[in-house]
């Protein structure tokens, strides 16, 4: 693959892919102890194609604006569920929808702080999970989306990012965004 720069952006795809691989391997190390194998990168203009499964979003906000989500299928969604929660589970609920939210939070909020050494201070919204059939994943806008695909044993789970320049001037705090300076565990 071509490293060109991202449309709009001031990173070459794979320095943003890099990014997104390292935040995602390390969650999924660290975190749920599932090793997982990085795809290669790709870039356009949708979020991906028809999918059934589980969806978290997150907003970025700044000096730089867009969506970071993170997505895959109910059983890999229940697999991150049972080691994030250590319980079992095999169906959709709300503990599952939750874990989801969580994982996508910190490897979107990993990703967020990496892309912060080039793009400034970047606000961080809460997670919104989607769970369903036959759905499409859409921003509003032309910005170009950087997709890393996952294999976790056979299981998919895709990791994207799309930012364009803030046009309106407002700042994440104006946005609604607190912004974190450090955290404490």
């Amino acid at each position: 693959m071509e490293d060109a720069p991202v449309s709009g952006w001031p990173l070459q795809q794979e320095e943003i892919a890099g990014i997104i691989c390292n935040a995602t391997s390390e969650v999924f190390s660290t975190m749920l102890g599932i090793e997982i194998t990085p795809g290669q990168s790709i870039c356009g203009k949708t979020a991906g194609a028809k999918q059934s499964g589980v969806v978290a979003l997150l907003g970025l906000a700044g000096d730089w604006v867009g969506s970071g989500s993170l997505s895959c299928d109910q059983p890999f969604a229940c697999k991150m569920a049972s080691a994030l929660l250590m319980a079992e589970y095999t169906a959709i609920d709300d503990d599952v929808l939750d874990a989801v939210a969580e994982v996508a939070n910190m490897v979107i909020g990993n990703v967020k702080t990496a892309l912060e050494e080039k793009l400034g201070p970047l606000g961080l919204s809460v997670p919104t999970v989607i769970y369903g059939r036959n759905f499409e994943a859409h921003s509003v806008g032309h910005n170009d989306w950087v997709v890393v695909p996952f294999d976790a044993g056979g299981n998919p789970i895709n990791v994207q990012v799309s930012l364009s320049p803030n046009k309106t001037g407002r700042t994440a705090r104006q946005h609604g965004f607190p912004i974190i300076s450090s955290v404490s565990m």
